[in-house]
C-alpha cells in the first residue's frame, strides 16, 4: 500500500489506541521509516486534532535522542505521520527478554532519556507519557524517545487533565502532582523517568495496585522501597539519586539537564576523589569532617553546569597531613613566659641580697 505516493507500507510493528506504526519505506529519498496511521474508529475531531498536535510537537524537537518527525499528512481521510525508523526495541522489550538491566547499561539509559528529556524542556514541550515502551533503542543500544502523543507545552492549560476529568498518561509512572489534578510539568516527566530506572533496576515499577485509586494514592503518599531491598545491584550513589527523581515534591527533584550531567559524570558509581595537586610552598589544610562528604546538589530551579554530587556512602576524601612545624604554640608559649618571668624574680632578689 502506497501512503501520499511516496511511502510503501510494509508491515505493522506496532499499535496504540490512536494509531498503528507501520515499517515503511520512502519511495523518493530511498529510505526506511516508519509510518503511523490514525485508526478509522477514532478519526473523529479531538483525535485528529491531538494527532496533529503531535506531529507539531516533534517537529520542533531535532535531538539524536529523540525520535525525528519527517512528514504529516491525511490520506483516505487518514492523517498519517511519518517518523524516523528505530531499528531496534522498546526498554519494554529489553527488559522482558533480558531481565532488570545492569547499572552500566542503566545509567546510558538514564543520561540519554534525560538529555532527550531536556531538548524538549527547552523548547517549553512537557512528555507527559514517559514509559518504557516510548524509550526505543537501536540496534547500537542509543536511547530515543518517542510517542510525543499526548506531550503538551508548559503554558497549555490543558496539560492536567483531559475535557473528560480522566489523567492522561500511564498510571505506574505518573507523578504525585498528576495524580491530584495539577498540570504536569518537567518535573512530572523526571518522575516518571524515574519509575522507569526503577523498573529496569527492579524488575517491576517502584508501585503497583489492582485499583487505579490505590494506585494514584500510592504515587502521592507511599515511599518507594529502595531498589537493593527488593534486589537491585546498585551502586549507593546511583540508588540515592534515583530516589530523589521520586520525590514527591516537584522541587525536590533534579532537573532532566542535571540528571544527564549528573549520569553523564559517572558520579553514579561512587568512585573516590582524586587528590588534588600539590602546590610549592603552599601548606595543606586539614579540612574539618564535614568536608569528607559529597557537595550537596543544587536547588533544581537554578541553573547549573556541574554534576550535582550525592552522598553515596562509597566517596572517599582523603587528607593529607600536615607537616610537624618547629617552634612553640598556644601552652607551651604560656610555660616559658612564666618560668621567665620566675627567673627574672629570682635572679632580682638574690642581687639584692648580695648587695
Amino acid at each position: 500500500m502506497l501512503v501520499a505516493d511516496r511511502y510503501r507500507l510494509d508491515a505493522v510493528i506496532g499499535r496504540g489506541g490512536m494509531g498503528e506504526v507501520w515499517r515503511a519505506h520512502d519511495e523518493v529519498l530511498g529510505r526506511p521509516v516508519a509510518v503511523k496511521l490514525l485508526l478509522n474508529d477514532t478519526a473523529d475531531a479531538s483525535a485528529e486534532a491531538r494527532f496533529r498536535l503531535e506531529a507539531q510537537t516533534s517537529a520542533r524537537l531535532h535531538h539524536p535522542h529523540v525520535v525525528g518527525t519527517l512528514d504529516f499528512g491525511a490520506r483516505d481521510g487518514r492523517c498519517f505521520l511519518v517518523m524516523e525508523l528505530i531499528d531496534g526495541d522498546s526498554l519494554a522489550g529489553e527488559l522482558a527478554s533480558g531481565g532488570p538491566l545492569a547499572p552500566e547499561r542503566l545509567a546510558q539509559v538514564a543520561q540519554q532519556a534525560a538529555e532527550g528529556l531536556a531538548a524538549a524542556h527547552a523548547q517549553g514541550i512537557v512528555h507527559r507519557d514517559i514509559k518504557p515502551g516510548n524509550l526505543l533503542s537501536d540496534r547500537a543500544g542509543v536511547i530515543r524517545i518517542g510517542d510525543f502523543g499526548i506531550a503538551r507545552f508548559v503554558d497549555d492549560p490543558s496539560a492536567g487533565l483531559t475535557t473528560t476529568g480522566q489523567i492522561v498518561g500511564t498510571g505506574l509512572y505518573l507523578a504525585p502532582e498528576r495524580a491530584i489534578g495539577t498540570p504536569a510539568s518537567a518535573a512530572s516527566d523526571l518522575y516518571s523517568l524515574g519509575c522507569v530506572l526503577y523498573q529496569l533496576a527492579v524488575g517491576r515499577p517502584p508501585f503497583e495496585s489492582q485499583t487505579a485509586t490505590m494506585l494514584l494514592y500510592q504515587h502521592v503518599d507511599a515511599v518507594p522501597v529502595p531498589p537493593h531491598q527488593r534486589g537491585a545491584a546498585l551502586p549507593p550513589a546511583f540508588e540515592a539519586y534515583l530516589l530523589s527523581m521520586l520525590a514527591k515534591r516537584p522541587e525536590e527533584r533534579p532537573t532532566a539537564r542535571q540528571a544527564a550531567d549528573w549520569f553523564r559524570s559517572g558520579a553514579w558509581r561512587g568512585a573516590p576523589a582524586p587528590l588534588p595537586p600539590e602546590q610549592r610552598g603552599a601548606r595543606p589544610a586539614l579540612h574539618p569532617a564535614s568536608d569528607a562528604l559529597p557537595a550537596p546538589r543544587p536547588r533544581h530551579g537554578a541553573a547549573s553546569t556541574a554534576a550535582p554530587v550525592l552522598d553515596s556512602g562509597w566517596n572517599t576524601t582523603v587528607h593529607r597531613v600536615p607537616p610537624r612545624r618547629t617552634g612553640l604554640r598556644g601552652d607551651s608559649r604560656l610555660i616559658v613566659l612564666v618560668g621567665g618571668a620566675v627567673l627574672f624574680v629570682t635572679a632580682l632578689l638574690l642581687g639584692m641580697a648580695l648587695f
